[in-house]
């Protein structure tokens, strides 16, 4: 089946790099969320980080014009149903995804492949909850997506090779480099990364260093673009929480144990930089 039109659903901070990175490729693309406001927010967006482009001279004006048109906002889920490819990027809660698996299950063409955005949790469960596990995988983008080169995807037991095929085949004309990860905790990259990052926080909760220390010293050290904490403020304490608890939940691995401080911010309600409070503080503009 070749792939033209790709629903995008969700249009939080991962949801507004994937419609983005979808238009810039060439596909129609229908960007569903609950909330009108939040697609409104993520086609200003877009269009900001394009005028960028066009500004420094990396975009011509008709090339930006054209991206945005290929973008179709809806707060309907049936909007979909006739979508080839939907990518999935809702808040990471399983049961909550596995409810809209099932839903556009219903509603789409019954060759239409599923993506999930999901950083960590179980691809086979989503799968189980509809009626062709064979066409369903994970998609997983890094944050942020159009800037991010790797896209990660997840086979489950029952995801076909033809899916995968498909799936490698839309990653490529996205510009990504394509990698194939099994469907267990963290797949690869959050496998690897989730110890490096509560790793800085245990150092910062036992008083080693300071937060500007921890993070000055990775930038400098080993080149990463941001420090650790950094990136957990960025990502979100609440959603590095609950990478964290899935992983230890299913490796029972001490290296992926949260730490109470972590714990405690969370609760606190210091989200990092979408509340404007995380390791670090954030004025509001």
């Amino acid at each position: 089946m070749k792939i033209q039109k790709i629903g995008a659903l969700g249009a939080g901070q991962m949801g507004v790099g994937v419609i983005q990175v979808f238009a810039q490729a060439g596909y129609e693309v229908v960007a569903v969320s609950r909330r009108e406001e939040s697609l409104q927010k993520a086609v200003r967006t877009i269009d900001k980080r394009l005028s960028g482009r066009v500004e420094k001279g990396k975009l011509a004006q008709d090339e930006k014009d054209q991206i945005l048109a290929r973008i179709r906002t809806s707060t309907k889920l049936e909007a979909l149903s006739d979508c080839d490819l939907i990518e999935e990027s809702i808040p990471e809660n399983l049961a909550l995804k596995k409810e809209v698996f099932a839903e556009l299950d219903r509603l789409c063409k019954p060759e239409t492949i599923f993506g999930t955005n999901t950083s960590g949790l179980s691809v086979t469960d989503m799968a189980a909850a509809t009626g062709r596990g064979d066409r369903l995988l994970g998609m997983h983008f890094h944050n942020p997506a159009p800037v991010m080169r790797l896209l990660e995807l997840v086979k489950t037991i029952m995801t076909s090779e033809e899916t995968i095929a498909a799936a490698r085949q839309v990653g490529e004309t996205l510009g990504k480099t394509v990698v194939v990860a099994p469907d267990v905790g963290g797949f690869i990259v959050t496998r690897l990364f989730t110890p490096f990052l509560l790793g800085a926080v245990h150092m910062l909760e036992e008083g080693i260093a300071t937060r500007e220390e921890i993070d000055v010293s990775m930038k400098m050290a080993v080149n990463h673009p941001m420090g650790p904490l950094e990136v957990i403020d960025f990502i979100g304490l609440d959603t590095e929480l609950s990478i964290a608890e899935t992983l230890y939940e299913e490796t029972k691995d001490a290296k992926y144990a949260p730490p109470l401080l972590l714990r405690k911010m969370v609760t606190a309600g210091w989200l990092g930089r979408k509340t404007g409070r995380g390791f670090y503080e954030y004025p509001a503009h």
